[in-house]
């Protein structure tokens, strides 16, 4: 049997408009739409028969909007009116990417995930959040609902369930031989600090109360693991906390951390290490001189060639380079089988880079002039870098600079991991992948805003970042799939909204016209129009 959208003159004048069966040639009327007085109402019409058409058979129908009498088409009556509109498309992709990495089936709770939804299009408060919702077309749970989504977050342990999704996603996708470790810090404005948002370091000199917050991602930036800290608590002291709360949730036995030279304490890098974990640390540019001490002896007048790789050791702390360090120019082999070197030695790798030399040396004369100005009475300043002072005299530190010259251009990483295991290239490459977490970080304060916060409890406070880290891996995995950010995913699908409308008693949606841009985004996230 096959059914139509047929229309037809009328007595009247009018344009009759009806979904037809034929079977064996013989047209059976199965409903009469309406009579068209015009060609809107006509198209209106048809389109609404041909919708009914493939809500009976669940087949997408191609639409026949000609207006030849004697086709198949639709209705319309002198009552029209918009009913509503929706941005479906951009909710729609959002919906499908968190059910993917199946958070649905981890948080069986739609207040929660219009909360992830809202926090995604446009953050702001949870309050106003009903209004971005309202204004995507969401048919929005009751209010009281939503906003005790986020008591139900914390009683319900959702960010467990959501780490343990994400924990999945990444084993079958990237994998957890790397992982990328940083902090962040996310401040109040409020006027009184307590147990939990205190003033502490801030690299923005903020002196508002503030938390820490710790993230644990994959070599591909999804997020794996999130806490916070107190605001005063210093960033060394959160690696080991993230590290140990991830392995035990996961029963997770080996893995290399990545994490750059502010967790370099030599507390967490035994600690680390007596975990049976590896890391890979960023170096203090201070351990250079007594690491490159070899280089720099039997290679004094000669400029390294760019990506000149020094492979070394470095001494933990406590303990100074052997006495006979540059009696040969062959440079240490790390070996943790040795049990001097496991009680005295990190492995160290060095590279030189001619264009971090280049800026590095800018930075120095640019310091060097300062100096000269203090020195000579034209700078009042308290201190300054290669300024000392002799007596009551201030003079300038050539030894410092001479020394701080040298090292120009060259990066050093701390690991635990053998030559034999990983070389010297995979140990900076992998360092590297530390911008992966920056840019998380980065999204959770600007296309995620975590910031500001609005909440005042631990709790509530806790809840919020749960909400953040689960909109971050909905982000991670739409901007992954598609190759596009999620600010041009939002911008570009935001826009295309779908329109009901009414036409007498009939129902009728407008779907948007779908643009390249819009279509390549819905393609790679598999979804159909």
């Amino acid at each position: 049997m096959g059914l139509f959208v047929r229309r037809g003159p009328t007595a009247s004048g009018a344009t009759a408009v009806q979904i037809v069966s034929k079977v064996r040639g013989r047209v059976r009327i199965l409903e009469h739409l309406g009579s068209a007085h015009s060609d809107d109402e006509v198209t209106a019409l048809t389109a609404v028969g041909w919708q009914k058409i493939e809500a009976m058979t669940g087949t997408q129908q191609t639409f026949d909007l000609g207006l030849e009498h004697d086709q198949l088409v639709v209705p319309v009556t002198a009552d029209k009116k918009v009913t509503g509109s929706a941005s479906r498309l951009l909710v729609d992709a959002i919906r499908a990417s968190y059910q993917a990495l199946g958070l649905g089936h981890q948080v069986d709770d739609e207040a929660f995930f219009q909360m992830v939804l809202a926090r995604l299009v446009e953050p702001t408060s949870k309050v106003d959040s009903l209004r971005v919702l309202a204004e995507l077309g969401v048919e929005v749970v009751h209010r009281n609902t939503f906003m005790n989504a986020l008591k139900r977050a914390e009683q319900r342990d959702y960010r467990g369930r959501i780490a343990q999704a994400c924990f999945d996603y990444s084993v079958a996708t990237t994998g957890l031989s790397l992982l990328l470790y940083d902090v962040t810090t996310l401040y109040f404005e409020a006027e009184q600090e307590d147990d939990y948002r205190k003033v502490g370091y801030s690299k923005e000199r903020r002196v508002d109360p503030q938390i820490v917050v710790g993230l644990l991602v994959d070599r591909a930036g999804f997020p794996l693991e999130i806490h916070s800290f107190e605001g005063n608590t210093a960033e060394t002291h959160t690696i080991l906390p993230v590290i140990q709360a991830f392995q035990e949730r996961h029963q997770i036995a080996d893995m290399v951390v990545v994490a750059d030279a502010g967790m370099l304490s030599d507390d967490n890098l035994a600690a680390i290490d007596a975990a049976n974990l590896r890391f890979i640390v960023g170096s203090r540019q201070t351990k250079a001189p007594k690491d490159l001490a070899k280089q720099f002896h039997y290679h004094p007048e000669s400029d390294p060639a760019d990506g000149t790789t020094v492979d070394t050791v470095t001494t933990r702390a406590r303990f100074k380079p052997a006495k006979d360090q540059l009696a040969s120019a062959d440079e240490p082999v790390w070996d943790p089988t040795i049990a001097d070197h496991a009680r005295r030695y990190w492995r160290a790798v060095w590279r030189y880079s001619t264009k971090r030399a280049k800026r590095d040396l800018v930075t120095l004369g640019k310091q060097r002039d300062k100096a000269l100005r203090v020195v000579e009475g034209q700078h009042n300043v308290k201190s300054a870098r290669f300024v000392k002072t002799q007596g009551a005299t201030r003079v300038f530190d050539q030894t410092t600079f001479d020394r701080a010259h040298q090292i120009a251009g060259w990066k050093g990483y701390v690991t635990n991991l053998t030559a034999t295991t990983m070389d010297a290239p995979e140990v900076i490459a992998s360092y590297h992948q530390l911008w992966h977490v920056e840019q998380s970080f980065r999204m959770s304060k600007t296309d995620l805003q975590a910031r500001p916060m609005f909440h005042h409890t631990r709790e509530a406070i806790e809840a919020h970042l749960t909400v953040v880290f689960t909109a971050l891996a909905v982000a991670r995995f739409m901007q992954t799939r598609t190759g596009v950010s999620l600010q041009r995913i939002i911008t570009t699908l935001r826009p295309l909204r779908e329109f009901t409308g009414r036409i007498g008693d009939h129902e009728i949606t407008f779907p948007p016209d779908i643009t390249p841009g819009a279509a390549h985004i819905l393609d790679r996230l598999k979804l159909t129009t």
